[in-house]
């Protein structure tokens, strides 16, 4: 049985500036709570937990006019998974970030229903404070 879990939080930024962290794929252990590394190769994305486990992802979506970026986890503990992050434009400096998870069996929705938002809590953090690990990530880029 699938089950579906939908966290969501508004951000004091512009919608612009969360895309920016949510599109990068190979960033999310910057702000994800419980991953600690994550490599991107073609369209899978491996995420690595604190435990020690990895799982593959396969990137489905990062589509910059929507702002919504898709990812399935396949195999595992999951029969199927389905992830969806959307960024919503509130205005010139707010913005609404939507983490779904979709997921068979239904109790693995209700577990990354915690961590997903526990991610946008970390995600707002360093986005309205102007500081953190993802930021700096991005800062780095833009000087090299």
């Amino acid at each position: 049985m699938r089950g579906s879990v939908r966290r969501e939080r508004v951000i004091a930024v512009p919608a612009d500036a969360a895309w920016r962290v949510v599109t990068r794929a190979e960033l999310l252990h910057l702000w994800f709570p419980g991953i600690v590394a994550c490599a991107v190769e073609g369209d899978t994305r491996t995420i690595t937990l604190g435990s020690g486990m990895s799982l593959p992802e396969t990137l489905l979506t990062n589509d910059p006019l929507q702002r919504r970026f898709q990812y399935r986890i396949a195999g595992g503990l999951f029969a199927e998974h389905l992830g969806t992050i959307d960024v919503i434009a509130l205005g010139d400096e707010r913005c609404l970030v939507v983490y779904s998870s979709d997921a068979d069996p239904a109790t693995m929705a209700v577990v990354l229903g915690g961590a997903t938002g526990s991610a946008l809590e970390e995600l707002a953090r360093q986005l309205e404070s102007g500081s953190g690990p993802v930021l700096d990530a991005l800062a780095t880029e833009a000087t090299t």
